[in-house]
């Protein structure tokens, strides 16, 4: 194996429920008896990783997997998902990250646990910030910071 090294991705993550072609969508919905925390809702999502917040910016991937409400008490969310590298040196790798996120918290962190590709034997961890969250069409792109250990 060669010498392990750390590498730090930063792109924007962009969750679109609205529209004609949304990348996130709903294959459970929640209970009609919880409005506040959705508890019980997955969303599958097959979302852009650009390199600026706008959509139109430069794409380097998408994040591919689902995310559930996963509490009653706040919004906190499963997520469960694949940074799919579609661009330059790690195209065709991946950077899996499975891990709780409490989405109201100014700050999230979710331990990166594997990959594939470049990213053999990768671990480390992603601190997801919102950076804009539309509460009418549920639409949001999200910072994300990746700093990953791998070979």
């Amino acid at each position: 194996m060669k010498e392990e090294k750390l590498s730090h991705f930063r792109f924007f993550w962009h969750d679109i429920l609205s529209g004609k072609t949304p990348t996130s969508i709903t294959v459970v919905p929640p209970p009609k008896n919880n409005s506040f925390t959705a508890f019980g809702l997955v969303n599958m999502i097959d979302n852009p990783l650009t390199l600026g917040p706008e959509l139109s910016s430069k794409m380097v991937g998408r994040a591919q997997g689902f995310y559930a409400s996963a509490s009653q008490e706040e919004i906190g969310l499963l997520m469960t998902m694949n940074f799919a590298f579609i661009q330059g040196k790690y195209y065709g790798s991946t950077i899996t990250v499975v891990g709780r996120n409490p989405a109201s918290n100014m700050v999230r962190e979710m331990p990166v646990i594997g990959g594939s590709g470049l990213f053999r034997y990768a671990r480390g961890y992603a601190l997801a910030t919102t950076y804009t969250f539309d509460p009418k069409s549920g639409d949001a792109v999200v910072e994300y910071n990746v700093y990953v250990m791998h070979y």
